[in-house]
């Protein structure tokens, strides 16, 4: 790889990359370099010949926390602005479409992608984790689509694309109710593929799944996923093109105030539909 990151690393051995989240937020969080670096470091792998597989995993204690709050708070207080003015709507469905395409440049690249998940997958982490093709979890894993617990819609990716990947009850759940699971239920609903004792097994098998692909015909691999893709991509376009424009509209309120208040004092929010 050309580029260095700041929010990630990328290793290539024998036809593998790994990309590996590094923050700088805590546990992995999403701040301003994840979504400026994600859609370059992915395109210049979808690029590379020499890639056939990728590994996507995250450092320390934690796969992600998701969107650091702090470090975008530019981009949240756009949403939350009480103005009448169009413009700070405009500038926030701008700012939105930009970082779902930082999703979907995981989801387009053409290489297939295994993410290796253990400790913490929130939110962002969520709709990282939808774009790939496999997902394996460590027992240790925990997962939550918590946007709606700050008052927020995913809107980057988590409900565009788990509909191909879970069943609608099950992603429903998990939707509106903001919950944990662990690895076990995790599996048990399709949200992973498989569970493995501990980070260091799971990004193991990750990196054997990785290297099987990497023995087949890269034209053929790429084919396998364009047809598979092609069944669902115009869907996940026009799901993503509707939640930016209502989030756009909608998301500015007092109960996104309360949640993210509430997140910081570590306190249940007290929401009241305005």
């Amino acid at each position: 790889m050309s580029q260095q990151y700041e929010s990630l690393t990328v290793e290539v051995n024998d036809h593998v990359a790994q990309v590996t989240l590094i923050g700088p937020g805590k546990g992995n969080a999403m701040g301003p370099a994840f979504w400026t670096e994600m859609p370059v470091a992915f395109g210049e792998l979808d690029a590379d010949p020499d890639v056939r597989a990728i590994v996507l995993t995250g450092s320390g204690r934690n796969f992600s926390y998701g969107l650091d709050l702090v470090a975008m708070g530019d981009t949240i207080g756009g949403a939350m602005s009480g103005e009448v003015s169009a413009r700070p709507r405009v500038e926030f469905h701008g700012k939105l479409k930009r970082m779902q395409q930082s999703i979907t440049a995981v989801a387009d690249c053409r290489t297939p992608t295994i993410a290796a998940i253990h400790g913490w997958c929130i939110g962002g982490g969520v709709d990282l984790i939808s774009a790939v093709d496999l997902r394996y979890a460590s027992a240790d894993a925990k997962f939550s689509v918590r946007e709606v617990k700050l008052s927020i819609v995913a809107d980057v990716g988590s409900l565009a694309r788990l509909p191909y990947i879970l069943s609608d009850g099950h992603l429903r759940e998990l939707a509106l109710t903001g919950k944990d699971i662990d690895a076990a239920r995790a599996e048990k609903i399709g949200l992973v593929n498989d569970v493995y004792p501990d980070p260091e097994a799971t990004l193991a098998a990750a990196h054997e799944t990785a290297a099987e692909i990497a023995a087949n015909s890269p034209l053929v691999v790429h084919g396998i996923k364009d047809v598979l893709d092609e069944q669902r991509t115009a869907d996940v376009a026009a799901s993503l093109r509707y939640v930016a424009a209502w989030n756009s509209a909608f998301l500015p309120s007092r109960d996104l105030n309360e949640g993210i208040a509430a997140m910081f004092a570590k306190r249940k929010p007290e929401f009241t539909g305005e």
